[in-house]
Order: C-alpha cells, then sequence, then structure tokens
C-alpha cells in the first residue's frame, strides 16, 4: 500500500512484549476518504495495532503520522486529535440515557463541559442545547432517534451498538476506529452496520475514515476498500479485497495449511481462529 502525506500513516511499528513480538515492521496507511480493513488469526496483533494509535502501548520501533506530521497519541487526546474508538462491547453508561451517552462523546467541543451541562449550572444552557441538538441529529443518522430517552440496558444488543456507534461519531473524528462492530449481531443487523461504515467518508458534514477490525469476513469484504493481513505481528498482504480473497497466503495463514493440504476453501476467521491462541 503506497504511503502519501495524507491521513494516518504506521511507518515500520514494531512492539514486544517480554520475549513476544506482537508488532514486526509493520506499515499501513488510513487515507481521509477510505475504509482499511485489518484481519488475521488470533494472536495475529490486530488489537496490539489499534492500541499503538490509540497511545495505549508504545512501539518500540517505527512512528506514526498524520498527514505526515509526527504523532505521538495519548488516551486522553485522542478526541482533541480527531480519532474516536469504539469498544469490541458497547461500554455505554448505564446510569445514562441515550442521548446523554451520544452527548458524552460531543464534549470536546462544548465550552461548559457536560457536567455543568447535566447539572444546570450557569453558563451551560447554551452548551447543553448545542449538545442535545448535535446529539440526536446523530442518533437519527442511525436510525435509533426515538431511543433517546430509553436507558440502554433495556435495549436490544444491535440497538446499544448503534448508541455506541453515535457517541463515538458525536466527537466529529476524522478517523473513527472500529473494533469488532459486528460481533454479536445477527445477518440483518450486520448488513446494515455495513451501510453505515460505507458511507462515513463520504458523507456531506464530518466525513471520517475508518480503521476496521473484524472477524466477520463478509463485512469486511463488502466494505473496505483496502485490507491488512496480519499474520505473528507481520504484514503478509495487503491490497483490495478482490486481491486478498484470492491470496493463498491469507488462506493459509487462517487455516494453517493451503487449500491444496487441507481441501478447505475461502478462508472463514470465526471458524478457523479456535487454534491461534489469544488475541494479541
Amino acid at each position: 500500500m503506497a504511503m502519501t502525506e495524507h491521513g494516518l500513516a504506521m511507518h515500520g511499528i514494531g512492539v514486544r512484549f517480554g520475549g513476544l513480538t506482537a508488532l514486526d515492521g509493520v506499515s499501513l496507511q488510513v487515507p481521509p476518504d477510505q475504509v482499511v480493513g485489518v484481519i488475521g488469526p488470533n494472536g495475529a496483533g490486530k488489537t496490539t495495532l489499534f492500541n499503538v494509535v490509540c497511545g495505549l502501548v508504545e512501539p518500540a520501533a517505527g512512528a506514526l503520522t498524520l498527514d505526515g506530521r509526527p504523532l505521538r497519541p495519548r488516551p486522553h487526546r485522542l478526541t482533541r486529535l480527531g480519532i474516536a474508538r469504539t469498544l469490541q462491547g458497547v461500554g455505554l453508561f448505564a446510569g445514562l440515557t441515550v442521548l446523554e451517552n451520544v452527548m458524552v462523546g460531543a464534549t470536546n467541543s462544548a465550552r461548559a463541559g457536560f457536567a455543568p451541562a447535566l447539572l444546570g449550572l450557569p453558563r451551560s444552557d447554551r452548551d447543553e442545547r448545542r449538545l442535545r441538538a448535535h446529539a440526536l441529529t446523530i442518533l437519527d443518522g442511525l436510525g435509533v432517534a426515538d431511543q433517546a430517552g430509553a436507558a440502554p440496558g433495556t435495549l436490544p444488543f444491535a440497538v446499544r451498538k448503534r448508541v455506541a456507534l453515535a457517541r463515538a461519531l458525536a466527537s466529529r473524528p476524522r478517523l473513527l476506529l472500529l473494533d469488532e462492530p459486528a460481533g454479536g449481531l445477527g445477518a440483518e443487523d450486520i448488513e446494515a452496520l455495513g451501510e453505515l461504515i460505507r458511507d462515513l467518508p463520504h458523507r456531506v458534514e464530518h466525513p471520517c475514515a475508518v480503521l476496521l477490525v473484524e472477524h466477520h469476513m463478509d463485512l469486511v469484504m463488502a466494505v473496505c476498500d483496502q485490507i491488512v493481513v496480519l499474520d505473528f505481528g507481520r504484514v503478509i498482504a495487503a491490497g483490495p479485497p478482490e486481491v486478498i480473497r484470492d491470496d493463498p497466503r491469507v488462506t493459509e495463514a487462517y487455516l494453517g495449511a493451503t487449500v491444496e493440504q487441507s481441501g478447505a476453501g475461502t478462508p472463514t476467521p470465526d471458524g478457523a481462529e479456535a487454534g491461534r491462541g489469544a488475541t494479541a
């Protein structure tokens, strides 16, 4: 994948945990107008890669850049950099309504802050109205505005997933990190999620690039412009979906053998990862 000066880029990233090499010379780019997927068996280094971008793990080698400028991310400064991340679960606050959860995601742009707005403290009324309007707009765009007053725990899992996505989008990110967003969803919900993800880099207002880690290959193939395949911390393949789908190295990484040896067909990560150990 050719490097340019636009968007996020990782250059030769290396991460070690004691004697374990989690990432070994990993390079990739997320242009502003694309969805880039990262796939690989359990233990391949996908979560570690996300944690490097979020500043939770500091690489021992390599560098990150954003629009060609050095990037040293810190978790508490991600929204200021225009980066948002969803979790493998939903991570919603049980004591807040759906609307208030999404408002939390927008507080990086609020002058008074979220707590004063909720408590009705002086000079917060204007911010509160602006936050609520923005949060409702995001929820409406994801088709869940009718649940704004509900407690997250009362909602179906697929709806909570959308609320979590709305909270991430509320900060108006330029880059959205999606960590297994299809986990726990049925086929119909995954298809709807795919339509949402494909649209994100091309929205008229607040478009954002997407870096996606996902096990559901149908979703990855449907939404990604480029796919990077990791195996044991190294990039073994990178390119558009149609190239990755037919790459024998990808099949071998998932199945532990070539197609001829195993008699298997297209890689299916959900079923093929069981023997690879803990996720890295």
